[in-house]
């Protein structure tokens, strides 16, 4: 998924509603460069295949005409109507003549076509904060509602002291919100900041999900500047927090951010997110026509205290003429080159295809066994890597979109 025209970064509103799937995303449509935000919008059936529709919040109101609609979360009201929950970003002088960015809760409701901003936004103020933490740094609503009716959403703000943390607000209607909690506290391990919390039920387990600003690196877990942790562990719902007891990485690669999750009505709990990494979104042109997209969505599940994640499984739909290789020796088949008429392009791809799994394979055996290989089967990896060198012969399963080990 990527904008028609202009830039595109985190996923808002991912939802299901009125029989479809429908994603919302952060949208300059002016520029392929990050400007004043707007919510796209496209719809799904199938996850994968999206149809573009108008363009549903706009900077157009005294609460978010400054740098824009931030980053936000849907769900369903009572009355069928679909609610969205973002942040409005305004400008607001100071004493000494200076503007300071201020960050607010807003709302907007619709059909799933057009929506209506809340007439008293903002619903969340920057007045509701706790002490210390940073009116200019309040953002990311995620939405969601209990079983016993009433509301709840998680936002980001940065504390002055310790990197700031995740915010609980509580209300019964949706409209009108208390703060709950400070519900967990970065306390300086991960990053300056967090962004795009999201906070759900899963196997049984609590997990909070951010994305982090500028984090070191913690041995070779955690890379070094912006990524995504989850943290599975326990929440008080008495008290509003969460008690980290483990946490991970969520994507090692270096374009993934701001990821956001929903419940299909089939119960899967599915993620999305933006396929692009805040340190290097500046290197196009201006003459590029669009800019940024969307991962494929994941199914997530908790298995022995680890998150895992597979590609959807409207995936597999898309698959055919599946064909299988057994103990092909690739030497022969590169010999065949002087003897018959093989396409030049098939060996070089060929040849890539080989040389990226041994990439692949020494990658994995050099990252603390990321695939949670037993030592036994880390040798047999390594084993594995030095024949595929030598022998060049493999066992593969080739099909229209991947080459597998």
């Amino acid at each position: 998924l990527t904008p028609r025209v202009g830039w595109l970064n985190d996923p808002n509103g991912f939802s299901f509603y009125d029989g479809l799937y429908h994603l919302f995303y952060q949208y300059n449509p002016y520029r392929p460069f990050w400007g004043p935000m707007h919510w796209g919008h496209v719809i799904s059936r199938d996850l994968l295949h999206w149809t573009y529709q108008p363009a549903v919040l706009a900077p157009d109101q005294p609460y978010d005409n400054g740098n824009g609609c931030f980053s936000g979360s849907a769900q369903t009201l009572d009355d069928g109507r679909q609610i969205l929950l973002y942040t409005g970003v305004s400008w607001e002088k100071q004493s000494d003549g200076s503007m300071k960015e201020i960050q607010q809760q807003c709302i907007a409701s619709g059909d799933g076509e057009v929506y209506e901003k809340y007439e008293k936004n903002p619903v969340i103020s920057s007045d509701q904060l706790p002490k210390g933490y940073d009116r200019s740094n309040f953002r990311d609503p995620k939405l969601w509602k209990e079983k016993d009716g009433s509301w709840r959403c998680v936002t980001v703000s940065r504390n002055e002291t310790n990197g700031g943390g995740v915010l609980l607000f509580e209300s019964s209607d949706c409209i009108s919100w208390k703060f709950k909690s400070v519900m967990a506290e970065n306390m300086n391990r991960f990053g300056r900041m967090w962004e795009c919390p999201d906070f759900f039920t899963l196997d049984g387990q609590n997990v909070l999900i951010v994305s982090t600003m500028e984090m070191e690196a913690e041995e070779l877990e955690y890379p070094n500047g912006n990524g995504v942790v989850c943290q599975i562990g326990h929440f008080d719902n008495q008290t509003g927090q969460f008690h980290s007891i483990s946490s991970q990485s969520v994507d090692y690669g270096i374009d993934f951010y701001a990821p956001q999750t929903m419940l299909a009505p089939d119960g899967r709990r599915i993620l999305i997110g933006w396929m692009q990494n805040l340190a290097s979104v500046n290197q196009h042109s201006e003459k590029e026509p669009w800019f940024g997209q969307m991962t494929i969505p994941r199914e997530l599940s908790v298995k022995k205290g680890r998150l895992i994640q597979r590609p959807v499984r409207e995936l597999d739909a898309c698959r055919q003429k599946r064909r299988l290789r057994v103990f092909v020796d690739v030497s022969q088949i590169l010999s065949f080159q002087s003897h018959h008429k093989v396409k030049k392009i098939d060996i070089i791809c060929l040849k890539c295809a080989l040389r990226r799994m041994t990439n692949i394979i020494r990658h994995f055996v050099t990252i603390r066994m990321s695939l949670s290989l037993s030592l036994t089967e880390a040798i047999l990896v390594q084993e594995l890597q030095w024949y595929i060198s030598v022998h060049a012969r493999c066992k593969t399963t080739v099909d229209h979109s991947s080459f597998e080990l």
